[in-house]
């Protein structure tokens, strides 16, 4: 990939005054989305205007925009260990998702059965809606214990003659539970040694990516998503790694770019700024899970000394999502008390946070909606200190005493 010099790391606090005079802005929503790091900005910035081509066009500067765009998927292919020629570009997780279940379902001469989890995001659970609704296909959610985990033993028990597809998440986007995709890998290596017609495994890594280890070989998975802005690089840009022999029907038609299953002019921006993400997150992927654990430990220490407070998140789930609910706040109000003190945390996943509905997720594992509505969730990155995180646990401390007051 195009080589850029080193640039300053981001700060991720900053002095910043507001009416109640000075304070410490901490970002703690690191699960919806992630700053774009300085050395993705200046990986990005030549081809905005000066290296603009269209990879398409037969010129030299279209010549130079393919010769990068290549560069690009052989640099990620390599990092992930697959081949070049397996790596779809999307505008992120979300066309990754649907492109992977629908472009799957729409590929097969007839409906099947899909078996996914009661905990999926909304990009695959909504397409399965879909497939159930208007083309016949059949689903089956699997339920997950109060630590958001599946019993590999009803997946299992699950799979029927006409199943034809496996879309399991993971990393849960909400609590960051982790499942275990080895004995799910070998339940389904284990089904298709039975039979003519294979079950096709797809993972939503996009919460995973850059901080749980990924084993594409080994776990024998054929579809995977990820997205960029979860890892510091920009919005609007992904991939679905497509194992070779898996086919699937584009949703999108043109010009037949990216193999044919996602036509349109490549955003060669943001394709860069993706790459270059990749790169820093496998560069600093020994040191990343440690240090989240540390933070998270220390967080969440700190934040279980206040009275009334449960997490719903699992010891051992992933390190750098922490859901935790205050009995008597609603998670709405708590979440504004503390962005007007600087503190930025979410009431869960950023897509459906704004809606008025329990999370499914949260009911999943067993929270009542009183309950659900109670929970925020945090998202943290290994660029935050630890009097980072001891100065937004205090502010934490006091807001939700302070809402306790006005609203008890």
């Amino acid at each position: 990939m195009p080589k850029v010099s080193v640039t300053p790391q981001l700060t991720y606090a900053r002095i910043n005054k507001n009416k109640e005079g000075i304070c410490l802005e901490v970002y703690l929503d690191h699960s919806a989305t992630t700053p774009v790091d300085p050395e993705v900005v200046e990986a990005m910035a030549p081809y905005w205007s000066l290296h603009f081509g269209n990879p398409s066009s037969p010129h030299r500067l279209g010549v130079e925009a393919e010769s990068v765009l290549t560069q690009c998927r052989r640099f990620i292919a390599q990092t992930m260990q697959v081949n070049p020629n397996e790596i779809v570009f999307t505008s992120g997780g979300t066309e990754s998702n649907n492109l992977a279940i629908l472009g799957y379902a729409r590929a097969q001469y007839k409906p099947g059965r899909i078996i996914t989890t009661s905990i999926e995001h909304p990009s695959v659970l909504n397409p399965i809606s879909y497939l159930r609704a208007n083309l016949g296909w059949q689903a089956t959610k699997l339920p997950v214990n109060s630590h958001g985990k599946i019993d590999p033993a009803d997946l299992a028990g699950a799979i029927s003659p006409d199943t034809s597809l496996v879309s399991i998440m993971l990393v849960n986007n909400e609590i960051g539970s982790i499942q275990d995709l080895a004995a799910i890998s070998e339940i389904i290596a284990a089904a298709n040694r039975k039979r003519r017609q294979k079950i096709v495994f797809h993972v939503d890594a996009c919460q995973a990516f850059g901080t749980v280890p990924i084993d594409l070989a080994g776990l024998q998975i054929d579809l995977l998503s990820i997205s960029s802005h979860k890892i510091f690089g920009p919005k609007g840009i992904g991939l679905l790694y497509v194992k070779t022999g898996i086919h699937l029907q584009p949703l999108l038609f043109g010009g037949g770019q990216e193999g044919g299953l996602r036509s349109g002019t490549e955003n060669l921006p943001a394709i860069v700024g993706l790459a270059k993400a990749v790169q820093l997150a496998m560069t600093g992927f020994p040191h990343r899970a440690p240090a989240l654990a540390e933070l998270r430990s220390r967080l969440v220490t700190r934040l279980m000394q206040i009275p009334g407070t449960f997490c719903n998140s699992p010891p051992d789930g992933a390190p750098h999502i922490v859901s935790i609910r205050y009995e008597g706040v609603k998670a709405e109000v708590l979440v504004h008390f503390l962005e007007q003190k600087g503190v930025y945390l979410s009431m869960g996943a950023a897509c459906s946070s704004r809606k008025n509905k329990a999370s499914h997720v949260l009911q999943a594992i067993g929270l009542s909606p009183d309950q659900a509505s109670s929970t925020v969730r945090i998202g943290l990155s290994p660029k935050l200190s630890p009097e980072q995180i001891d100065y937004a646990c205090d502010i934490i401390e006091a807001s939700v005493r302070e809402v306790r007051d006005i609203y008890g």
